[in-house]
């Protein structure tokens, strides 16, 4: 089933009214001084055309009737009593309807409906570019229309692939040449700062009042991750990794097989924007351990990723590529990747938080879901089953 996102609601100023320099370090001033400008396509970057917004708002708890109304507006010929509906239930911040009058759903639209308050998350607008950007190079489907709380797009007719798919040879290769296709994107101008740091920034700053000393000794004091965060961005900033357009959140579910037509394509691009390469795909590495039961012996070994590698370079240079070149993407990928046996796995869980930090934030700081009281110390040194499970 396929599913992306993206509508032009103003970017909550929440975070950033919270954010405070870090007395320990100086990383927090420098992603302060770097917010909005950094993480967004440079000036020159091309334009796509303007996409209808309506003004209709609708209702996350009763989705069809706002649903029919768009669907009114954007295919007028279709008879209401004909439109048949179908929900999908594998977002966690957004809700999803697939709206179609024929069987073999030929023609049909999706609605998605943003989480409440998730714009303290995500740059609605910026997201709604990266929908633009990846279609005008044919990696996206047709984005039909923003709405006051969503946004309605085409159908991508296919399979969203699982942890056991990924690892198949003749499906990483299709993955790596999709990702080889999207990195290759290019704005005109300057290339902007990669986003991790931003990201991580806010998203930091959004949670670390939940974090109290008290509750764990498995969860270390704020100034504690404050140093690693700061170790680590002038670790990984030194390994030269490029700068380039990356998806930034290539789950399994994320991953689209159409078998007819032989090729992958990758949805949901909430968190699109420049960033390292290398970043990007080894936060695909990691998808390889799993999720409800994340096992880090499946963690692709040296040959898998080398074969995945040698794919991807070959697909993004256009020609053969040495052994020494893919060493070198090979040693990025997976400093990037952090596993847990290399580094100690709080940092592991605080890199990954470009996905998994966004959700403490929704659970315990917006009220997304109410009633929900999540304690980090109840997580243990490896938390990101237990978040899996729990949500």
């Amino acid at each position: 089933m396929a599913v992306p996102p993206s509508a032009p609601l103003p970017c909550s100023p929440f975070y950033l009214r919270r954010q405070a320099p870090c007395p320990q370090c100086s990383w927090g001033m420098e992603e302060k001084a770097a917010a909005g400008a950094g993480c967004r396509e440079p000036p020159g970057a091309p334009r796509a055309a303007a996409v209808p917004c309506f003004g209709i708002s609708v209702d996350q708890d009763d989705i069809l009737p706002g649903a029919l109304r768009l669907i009114q507006e954007l295919r007028p010929h279709w008879k209401p009593e004909q439109v048949r509906t179908k929900r999908f239930t594998d977002g966690i911040t957004n809700k999803l309807v697939a709206c179609y009058v024929e069987e073999d759903m030929g023609d049909c639209v999706l609605v998605r409906v943003y989480g409440e308050r998730t714009e303290l998350l995500v740059d609605r607008e910026n997201e709604v570019r990266n929908f633009q950007l990846l279609r005008a190079h044919g990696c996206a489907p047709k984005l039909y229309c923003t709405f006051q709380n969503g946004l309605c797009y085409e159908y991508m007719r296919g399979m969203a692939l699982g942890p056991e798919h990924i690892r198949e040879p003749r499906l990483f290769r299709l993955i790596a040449l999709e990702m080889a296709k999207i990195h290759t994107i290019h704005a005109n101008g300057s290339l902007p700062k990669p986003t991790l740091w931003h990201k991580m920034h806010n998203y930091f700053t959004l949670v670390k009042n939940e974090i109290n000393p008290s509750l764990s000794a498995d969860v270390p004091k704020v100034e504690v991750l404050e140093r690693e965060l700061a170790w680590l961005k002038e670790h990984l900033s030194q390994l030269d990794s490029p700068v380039v357009f990356c998806h930034n959140d290539l789950l399994c579910k994320n991953i689209i097989y159409d078998s007819t037509k032989g090729h992958v394509r990758f949805i949901d691009y909430e968190y699109a924007g420049y960033n390292y390469q290398a970043f990007d795909i080894g936060n695909h590495f990691n998808e390889f351990a799993g999720v409800n039961e994340v096992d880090y012996c499946r963690y692709p070994g040296r040959d898998t990723q080398l074969q995945w590698l040698s794919y991807y370079l070959q697909a993004q240079k256009g020609m053969a590529v040495t052994p020494s070149e893919v060493e070198r993407l090979y040693v990025q990928v997976n400093k990037f990747a952090l596993q847990p046996t290399s580094v100690s796995s709080r940092v592991t869980f605080l890199l990954r938080g470009v996905r998994y930090q966004w959700v403490i934030a929704l659970l315990t700081d917006s009220g997304l879901f109410p009633g929900v009281s999540l304690l980090l110390g109840t997580l243990g040194p490896h938390p990101e089953p237990v978040l899996h499970h729990r949500l």
